[in-house]
């Protein structure tokens, strides 16, 4: 019996937040007395894979299907049940991301398991199988206790810091029977983002909004993410506005994240906003008027214009780091 947990890569580089994934898993293991099986599809070097043993995994179930990628839920799903059935696993973990609420649900659904969503805590296994989760968009939380045979749980990324062993995994195929159906996606083209920090890796990111005025005025906030080895990102205004692009959007309808910081430049702080970076460890919020809601969130605040603030900021940091060689 194992837990089992589904591994993302890019192109065989296998995601940071899939560490954490497979981590989560394998304490949940220890819980129960089990052990951890990582499963990964698709084109990925045998070190990348063993590298899975540093973060709890026990062994890796390989499916060597080189058709498989990451638009294809379908054939995740049938990847995922074939891994549990094969396991007898009562615990199966995805992350709770673009492709996890797509193939999760599925699983559930033929497995007849329970389901949490945007899971932040380990089961509390004293009481049943109860796990934390977000609820109300992040405005609250909920307990929620799976009482099914077998349990599904989708881990919000960011929530756990990465503890690296000196653990080692053995790779195993994984024989998987797929159908026509599974491959139904055609995927036509691929737009990549090249030369950024992921949003949903990010442990840094400053955020700008509609107070920055103008897309031309962008360069304040990239200037202090390149300081700071940050990520970008931005408002849903500033979105649809085109002044940066949709991957960028954090908030209700966008991106979910939680850095370690969260530096909000000239964001008002709406609800639907916080919705998506509520969970950050520590935001700091620069807006010139002193009335604006993001303030209540904030662990620091500035109050003043960000395009002030933000050229003295960046020369601090880059001061700061000077002194630190």
């Amino acid at each position: 019996m194992s837990v089992i947990v589904l591994v993302e890569h890019t192109e065989g580089i296998i995601k940071k937040k899939s560490f954490e994934a497979v981590q989560y898993a394998s304490v949940i293991a220890k819980k129960t007395g089990t052990t951890t099986a990582a499963v990964v599809a698709g084109n990925v070097a045998e070190s990348e894979m063993q590298a899975l043993g540093n973060y709890g995994a026990d062994k890796v179930l390989h499916v060597t299907n080189y058709k498989i990628n990451s638009s294809q839920h379908r054939a995740f799903a049938r990847i995922l049940v074939t891994a549990a059935k094969q396991e007898n696993s009562a615990v199966i973990v995805t992350l709770h991301d673009v492709n996890g609420r797509a193939i999760a649900p599925r699983v559930a659904v033929v497995l007849k398991a329970g389901l949490v969503s945007g899971a932040l805590s380990l089961p509390d296994t004293d009481k049943g199988f109860v796990v934390k989760k977000s609820a109300f968009s992040g405005k609250a939380f909920a307990f929620v206790n799976v009482t099914s045979d077998i349990k599904v749980v989708m881990l919000i990324p960011n929530t756990f810091p990465l503890v690296k062993t000196e653990g080692t995994a053995a790779i195993e195929k994984l024989d998987v029977s797929f159908e026509d159906k599974d491959f139904g996606v055609k995927v036509v083209s691929v737009d990549k983002i090249t030369g950024e920090i992921p949003l949903s890796d990010a442990e840094l990111v400053v955020s700008g909004g509609r107070g920055l005025k103008g897309p031309e005025n962008w360069g304040l906030i990239e200037d202090l993410a390149k300081e700071l080895g940050a990520a970008t990102a931005c408002s849903r205004p500033v979105a649809d506005a085109h002044w940066r692009p949709h991957h960028e959007h954090v908030g209700q309808t966008g991106g979910t994240i939680r850095p370690h910081l969260y530096i909000a430049a000239g964001i008002s702080g709406a609800i639907q906003h916080l919705a998506g970076v509520s969970g950050s460890k520590t935001i700091v919020v620069i807006n010139k008027d002193p009335e604006a809601p993001f303030f209540k969130a904030a662990n620091y605040g500035v109050v003043g214009d960000v395009m002030e603030v933000l050229p003295r900021l960046t020369e601090a940091v880059r001061k700061f780091k000077s002194q630190q060689h």
